[in-house]
């Protein structure tokens, strides 16, 4: 911990290498992005329509030391000015995982610096708390647009390609997983549909592109809610029905299946239809649940203050309008991370690292790699 005039200062560097991003961060004081570097994979996967975890994993190799120096070079800071190394050590890919991890560990040693492991998930509801160069987060609130801190208690949804979890939070570092996805998670359900409807990759983006210029009643598609008091998420059923809306229900012919359309034959205008149709399902189906863990806490004399979205998918841009309708109504500050916070970054795992590192909670040599969620 270094000083700044009166004023102590931590700098910490995260490493994240989770899924297909190689990415590394210095953030000061929790808060203050110094430098984030993410060296995407995406023209490596795009020929396979999704991350091959070899392909990524390799390219995790290759990639580390040179982004890791450029996040220093760019944050102005020595290698002995750290306070810790902080790693996103699960959940992910373990291949992927494997890279960053050892990396860390390998620094850490080197240096004699506290090594920090950080849930991937839970930083994501870090992001929106990271300030940018500007010193100004994205905070919402009807009644109070420019108030930088989170509230407690507050309800967070991670929303990604590999995850749709629900959140209460008391802390940045004391949640409670109250919801999770059933099957597909909200991200991998866009991919899905955008394969359906032939968009390319990466598909969410495209599909969100896309529907902004579409009919969202154009197509009637479900919104999956199990039961009355269910905050867990279900997201099979959309892509199914969009799947079908497309092509058709599947026919038999002997002991073969097919479907007798194909998405070739889809208009402009039925392609913007149905990408509108199925993101509305979609965020529909996440704002009902958001509402309802709510009421639930509300109902448990624990109202949120504070509504946290974090996550690839809180780029999409139907979900960030309607989130900050949603706070509004229920008088909820809303936080959003910056569109560079939304993506998997190292950012969000040093500002989350700070908090553990200013509770002394350090991990040794033999922080693993978990390829599975945390509760």
């Amino acid at each position: 911990m270094t000083t700044d005039g009166n004023q102590a200062v931590t700098l910490i560097l995260g490493i994240e290498t989770s899924c297909d991003e190689t990415a590394a961060s210095v953030v000061e004081n929790g808060r203050v992005v110094r430098s984030n570097v993410v060296a995407s994979q995406d023209a490596l996967h795009e020929r396979y329509g999704g991350v091959v975890p070899e392909i990524a994993s390799r390219a995790h190799i290759e990639r580390i030391g040179p982004v890791i120096d450029d996040a220093l070079r760019i944050a102005g800071v020595e290698f002995n000015q750290l306070d810790a190394i902080a790693v996103g050590n699960r959940p992910g890919l373990i291949g992927s995982l494997l890279v960053g991890v050892s990396a860390a560990k390998a620094m850490a040693w080197s240096a004699g610096k506290p090594l920090i492991g950080i849930d991937h998930v839970r930083a994501h509801l870090y992001a929106a708390s990271l300030l940018d160069g500007s010193g100004s987060p994205v905070t919402l609130r009807e009644n109070a647009p420019n108030e930088p801190e989170t509230q407690y208690p507050a309800l967070g949804l991670v929303v990604s390609g590999g995850h749709t979890s629900l959140y209460e939070l008391d802390a940045p570092t004391e949640l409670r997983l109250i919801g999770r996805t059933i099957d597909d998670a909200v991200g991998e359900a866009y991919d899905k549909a955008a394969v359906i409807l032939q968009l390319g990759y990466p598909g969410g983006p495209k599909l969100d592109l896309l529907a902004q210029t579409g009919d969202a009643n154009a197509y009637k598609l479900p919104r999956s809610l199990l039961n009355k008091q269910s905050l867990d998420f279900s997201f099979s059923g959309l892509k199914t029905a969009l799947l079908y809306t497309v092509r058709g229900y599947p026919k038999r012919r002997g002991d073969e299946s097919y479907f007798e359309k194909s998405a070739d034959e889809l208009t402009d205008r039925q392609r913007r239809d149905m990408a509108a149709s199925f993101q509305a399902a979609a965020i529909d189906a996440l704002i009902i649940k958001l509402r309802r863990a709510h009421d639930q806490m509300a109902g448990g004399g624990r109202k949120p203050e504070s509504l946290i979205i974090g996550g690839g998918v809180s780029a999409n841009s139907l979900l960030r309008q309607r989130v900050v309708e949603l706070g509004g109504e229920l008088g909820l500050c809303v936080h959003l991370p910056r569109m560079a916070y939304c993506l998997d970054n190292a950012a969000m795992i040093a500002g989350l690292a700070d908090h553990e590192f200013r509770l002394g909670h350090f991990d040794d040599l033999s922080l693993p790699a978990v390829a599975t969620i945390s509760s």
